[in-house]
C-alpha cells in the first residue's frame, strides 16, 4: 500500500475542491455578508430546493458512511442496506410528525422546542446531550478520512487533521449557513462522481457482476437472518427495523436537518426537498454497499487484512482504492476528494448547528435582551471555532480506540435514545408532563449508558465477539502470515472460560436507540400518569395527528417574539 501514492493529478483534484469550498466561504463571508443571526443560521430563508437537499444527503452521510459502509459490507454482508427501503417512509414520519412542530414555532435550536412544550430543565438535559454527542461524533467524522489521506499520500494523520479543520472551521465561520449549504451541494456531486467511477472500475477488476454477485452469493454475504434474535448483529430487524429509528433521529431532529429545512422559504418547500434527499441517499449509500461487494469478489482468494497487506478493517477502502484507481491518474484523487467532500460536509454542518445549540440554550440565558443582532453573529462565529478546535483536539485521541464502526455507534446509541424519546413523546402523548419527560429522559440515560458501557467493556474483553463471515487467502503467498496467526491464536490459550454476559448486554448496538425511545415512553407515561399536574399546554406543540387528543381547557394561546412573528406572517402568506 506504502508504494501506491498519490501522482499530481490526484493533488490537483483533491486540493481544487478544498480550494472552492473555501471560495465559496470568502464569498459568502466578505461579499455576502451575513450580519444578523436569521442571515448566518437560516440564510435569510431564501435557500433554494435543491442545494438544500444535495447538502442534507451530504452532510448526512459523512465520510464514515463512504469509508466504513464498504468495509462493514464486505465483513457482513447486506443487511446494513436494508433501511433504504424504508427510508421514504422515515421521511413521511418526518414531514407529518416533526417538522410541522418546528416550522411553525420558527425556532433556531431544536432544543427551544422542549423549553416551551415542558420546561427549561429539559431543554437543558437535551442540550447537553446534543453537545456532548457531537463533541464525541465529529472526531470520528475527521479521523476517517484523514486516515484515508494519509494512507494514499503517505503524509501522517497528524498533520493532515488540523489542516483540513482549520480550512472548514473557516468557511463555516465567516459563511454561515449560506457557505455550509452551498459548499455540502458541491462536495456532494464530487462524492457522487467519485463513488461511481470507482464502483465502475470495480465492478471491471473484480470480473464482472455476475462474478461479483455469485462469489458474496455463495459466501452468504446476500443471507438476510429473520429470527427475531436481537443479539445477532446483522438481521432483517437491525438493517430494517432498527436502523430506520436511527434515520428517523437524522432525518426529523437533528438540528442540522431542522436548522436548513427552516432556511427554506415556506413549508411546502420541504416535500420536494425530502424526495430528491431520498434520490440522493439511496444512490450513494446502494453505491457504497456494492463497493464493499465489489471489494470481496475482487479479494475473494486474498484476503487484504488476513494476508497482513493492511493492519486494520479501517484501512481496506484507502488499499482498495490505490489498488483500483491507481492506473487511471486521476481517479484515486476524486475518490479521496469525495470522502473529505463528505466529511467536511458534515463537520461544517455540526459546527454551524452547534454554534446555534450552545448559544441559543446556553449563552443567551446570560446575555442582554437588547443585544445587537451583529453582536450575536460574532459570538456565533466565535464558537464554530472554539468548537472546531475542540473536535481537532479529540481526533488525536479517538484514533486510540480501534475501529471507528462499533465505537461510533456505540457513542452515538448513547444519547439517542432519550433525545428521540424527548420530542417524540413531546409531540405524541399531550398527557405527559414535566416530571414525566424529565423521569424519563433521566433515565433512559443512565440505563442506556450503562448497557452501552457494559457491553464495551466485554467487547473489550473478548467476551462478546461478532465472528466475520468466511474471507480467504488461498490465491495469494501467505505463508508467514499464516505462521503468525497459527502462532497467534494458539501461544496464548485462555486460563478459564469469561463470565457469559447478560443477554441485556449482547444485544446489537443497532437497536441502542429504540431502546433508549421505548424507555421514554414508558417511564414519561406512566410517570405522568401518577402525577397529574394542572400544566397548561401550548398547541403548536403537539404534531398535527395528536392535536384530536387535546383537552380544550389544555390549550393556551402562543406568544412569539416580534421577529418570530415577522417569519410566521410571511411564511403563510406564501
Amino acid at each position: 500500500m506504502a508504494e501506491i501514492l498519490f501522482s499530481w493529478i490526484d493533488y490537483v483534484l483533491f486540493l481544487s475542491m478544498v480550494i472552492l469550498s473555501t471560495l465559496i466561504g470568502i464569498y459568502y463571508g466578505f461579499f455576502q455578508k451575513q450580519s444578523t443571526a436569521n442571515d448566518y443560521l437560516l440564510g435569510g430563508k431564501q435557500m433554494t430546493i435543491w442545494p438544500v437537499a444535495m447538502s442534507l444527503a451530504s452532510s448526512t452521510i459523512s465520510g464514515l458512511t463512504l469509508l466504513a459502509l464498504p468495509g462493514d459490507i464486505y465483513n457482513y454482508g447486506i443487511s446494513y442496506w436494508l433501511c433504504m427501503p424504508l427510508f421514504p417512509l422515515v421521511l413521511y414520519i418526518c414531514y407529518k410528525i416533526y417538522l410541522p412542530v418546528f416550522y411553525k414555532l420558527q425556532i433556531t435550536s431544536t432544543y427551544e422546542y422542549l423549553k416551551i412544550r415542558f420546561n427549561n430543565k429539559i431543554r437543558l438535559l437535551a442540550s447537553v446531550l446534543y453537545t456532548i454527542q457531537n463533541m464525541l461524533y465529529l472526531p470520528f467524522v475527521i479521523y476517517a478520512p484523514a486516515l484515508t489521506l494519509s494512507k494514499v499520500t503517505g503524509i501522517h494523520s497528524h498533520y493532515v487533521t488540523p489542516t483540513l479543520c482549520v480550512i472548514c472551521i473557516f468557511y463555516t465561520t465567516f459563511g454561515g449557513i449560506k457557505a455550509v449549504i452551498w459548499t455540502d451541494a458541491l462536495q456532494f456531486f464530487v462524492m457522487l462522481g467519485s463513488v461511481a467511477f470507482v464502483f465502475i472500475m470495480g465492478v471491471g477488476s473484480a470480473g464482472g457482476i455476475s462474478k461479483i454477485w455469485d462469489l458474496n452469493y455463495q459466501t452468504g454475504r446476500f443471507d438476510i437472518p429473520f429470527e427475531l434474535d436481537l443479539t445477532i448483529r446483522d438481521s432483517f430487524w437491525t438493517g430494517s427495523i432498527a436502523n430506520s429509528f436511527s434515520l428517523i433521529m437524522v432525518a426529523g431532529i437533528n438540528q442540522s436537518v431542522v436548522q436548513k429545512c427552516l432556511s427554506l422559504p415556506s413549508f411546502k418547500h420541504i416535500k420536494t426537498t425530502f424526495v430528491l434527499f431520498f434520490l440522493a441517499m439511496f444512490s450513494v449509500v446502494t453505491v457504497s454497499c456494492w463497493s464493499g461487494f465489489i471489494m470481496f469478489a475482487k479479494y475473494y482468494g486474498c484476503d487484504p487484512l488476513k494476508s497482513g497487506k493492511i493492519k486494520s478493517a479501517d484501512e481496506l477502502l484507502p488499499y482498495y482504492i490505490m489498488d483500483v484507481a491507481h492506473s487511471i491518474q486521476g481517479l484515486a484523487g476524486l475518490f479521496v476528494s469525495g470522502v473529505f467532500s463528505a466529511a467536511l460536509s458534515t463537520l461544517s454542518a455540526s459546527l454551524n448547528c452547534l454554534s446555534a445549540t450552545i448559544y441559543e440554550d446556553f449563552i443567551s440565558l446570560f446575555m442582554s435582551k437588547n443585544i445587537s443582532q451583529e453582536t450575536v453573529s460574532k459570538i456565533l462565529k466565535f464558537l464554530v471555532v472554539t468548537v472546531g478546535v475542540i473536535c481537532t483536539i479529540l481526533v488525536f485521541v479517538v484514533e486510540r480506540l480501534g475501529n471507528i464502526v462499533p465505537v461510533t455507534f456505540s457513542f452515538v446509541g448513547i444519547t439517542n435514545g432519550p433525545l428521540l424519546g424527548l420530542f417524540t413523546v413531546g409531540m405524541l402523548v399531550p398527557m405527559v408532563n414535566c416530571i414525566g419527560a424529565l423521569t424519563g429522559g433521566i433515565t433512559s440515560l443512565i440505563v442506556m449508558t450503562w448497557i452501552v458501557v457494559t457491553s464495551q467493556w466485554y467487547k473489550t474483553k473478548g467476551v462478546i465477539k461478532y465472528p466475520p463471515l468466511p474471507a480467504f487467502t488461498h490465491g495469494c503467498n501467505v505463508t508467514l502470515n499464516a505462521l503468525n496467526e497459527t502462532i497467534s491464536t494458539t501461544s496464548f490459550p485462555k486460563l478459564s472460560e469469561p463470565e457469559e454476559p447478560f443477554v441485556i448486554y449482547k444485544v446489537s448496538f443497532y437497536f441502542y436507540t429504540l431502546f433508549g425511545l421505548i424507555i421514554v415512553f414508558i417511564v414519561s407515561i406512566a410517570v405522568s400518569y401518577f402525577t397529574k399536574s394542572d400544566e397548561t399546554l401550548n398547541k403548536d406543540c403537539i404534531a398535527p395527528i395528536s392535536q384530536r387528543f387535546i383537552k380544550s381547557k389544555e390549550q393556551r394561546p402562543t406568544y412569539y417574539t416580534i421577529r418570530k412573528a415577522a417569519n410566521i406572517v410571511v411564511n403563510n402568506t406564501n
